[in-house]
């Protein structure tokens, strides 16, 4: 499933060889984006409205989404959780330029019928940045560290927030480099999955959104474990919630509803 945005990322898994950080000159022409992973649950009252009334529901809600995927200004990816975990129905990864554009679209979702139906039990904000830890090169398939993500084409995503603890920001440069270092061998392990990592320090509560992109959950539960076992885990304050979402089109999203 391909995507005509093409957006900038952050922090990825790949070769442990490293490059020079870049010079603020350079850092400043990449056009940064924001990002949002928005969390719907829909009220038990929507499931018991007649048919034909839902029906019309999700054809409006579904329209603003369209009408919000402008091409080189936001994209809008949908996927579905129903069943996957109690507290979230359906997911919206949105990318644009402009917290505004987060804003308004939003506003534009809610004020449809089925809006008023829904609750939002998690939304996470953050930004692209380039990654400290730059990369000399990476495996096909593996997200850049220009600050560009390449989203979509993947069957699941894998979405949670994240925080450091304050010990690691203390650590000199040279050693959370030899620390990431084993962070970015292990991901090479795993070629089938995808990592983008978005920034949030001072926009919202975590410090970090990481979305893993996979055709292959189970590749995605063998990477996590083993990385659990590296050095640099110590450093993880919290990485919860989790959650697992399917990708598809926003109708077929909104029949998932039931």
């Amino acid at each position: 499933m391909a995507d005509a945005l093409t957006v900038p990322a952050g922090e990825t898994t790949g070769h442990p060889h490293t490059a020079p950080a870049p010079a603020k000159s350079e850092e400043k022409k990449v056009k940064r984006q924001m990002i949002g992973f928005i969390f719907f649950k829909v009220m038990p009252e929507w499931r018991r409205l007649p048919e034909g009334e839902r029906a019309e529901h999700k054809r409006q809600f579904a329209e603003v989404i369209k009408r919000w995927n402008k091409p080189g200004e936001m994209l809008n990816l949908t996927y579905s959780t129903v069943g996957l975990r109690p507290d979230v129905d359906m997911v919206l990864w949105r990318i644009c330029y402009s917290v505004d554009d987060l804003n308004r679209m939003m506003s534009d979702l809610l004020a449809t019928p089925l809006g008023g139906y829904l609750t939002t039990p998690h939304h996470f904000l953050a930004m692209t940045k380039r990654s400290q830890y730059l990369i000399g090169h990476e495996h096909e398939g593996q997200a850049d560290s220009r600050g560009f993500l390449r989203p979509g084409g993947q069957k699941y995503i894998f979405i949670y927030p994240f925080w450091k603890t304050r010990a690691w920001y203390l650590l000199p440069m040279e050693e959370r480099q030899r620390l990431m270092n084993e962070h970015i061998r292990i991901g090479h392990m795993y070629p089938r999955v995808k990592l983008n990592t978005t920034y949030s320090f001072g926009i919202d509560d975590q410090e970090f959104v990481v979305a893993f992109e996979s055709n292959f959950p189970e590749d995605f539960v063998d990477l996590v474990q083993q990385l659990r076992e590296t050095e640099i885990s110590a450093y993880t304050l919290k990485d919860t919630p989790i959650f697992t979402c399917i990708r598809m089109t926003p109708e077929e999203m909104l029949d998932r509803l039931g």
